[in-house]
């Protein structure tokens, strides 16, 4: 399914989203409370979190005003990323795995694309299963993390 995006607020589009390769909850925790519910829900799952992106921090380190809060936490079990790189290597590409958390109007949207739909881009055999295991518990970490 593909539908516009928009700020509420200013009624700016962003563009089109294909929502079916999504996955998305909304919250009204703070910034600080996701991060934490997320860090602890991961820790749960047997996924490290590897990196915080802080994307309003950095740009404004580079000297451009990004009014919303918008971060990328990379996670990773590295279990399931042996299994899937050994069955291609350019699987690198695409990991870690990166839940999106960003400011939408006055809540926030916990978001990632989804390992099944990802995994599509590449033609290997005992991929799919993979995608799935890891998809369930990242849906899993972002419903906690809510």
């Amino acid at each position: 399914m593909v539908h516009w995006v928009s700020d509420p607020i200013s009624g700016l589009c962003w563009g089109q989203v294909n929502t079916s390769m999504l996955y998305e909850k909304t919250s009204q925790k703070s910034m600080a409370e996701i991060e934490l519910a997320l860090r602890d829900s991961a820790a749960r799952h047997k996924f490290g979190v590897i990196h915080v992106h802080d994307l309003q921090k950095t740009m404004k380190e580079k000297g451009v005003d990004f009014p919303n809060e918008c971060m990328i936490f990379e996670v990773c079990n590295p279990h399931q990323a042996k299994r899937a790189l050994e069955a291609n290597p350019a699987i690198s590409t695409v990991l870690p795995c990166r839940i999106s958390v960003y400011q939408r109007g006055d809540e926030r949207v916990i978001s990632t694309f989804l390992p099944t739909a990802m995994m599509q881009l590449f033609e290997s055999a005992g991929l799919e299963p993979i995608a799935r295991e890891v998809e369930t518990v990242v849906k899993a970490m972002i419903d906690e993390s809510a």
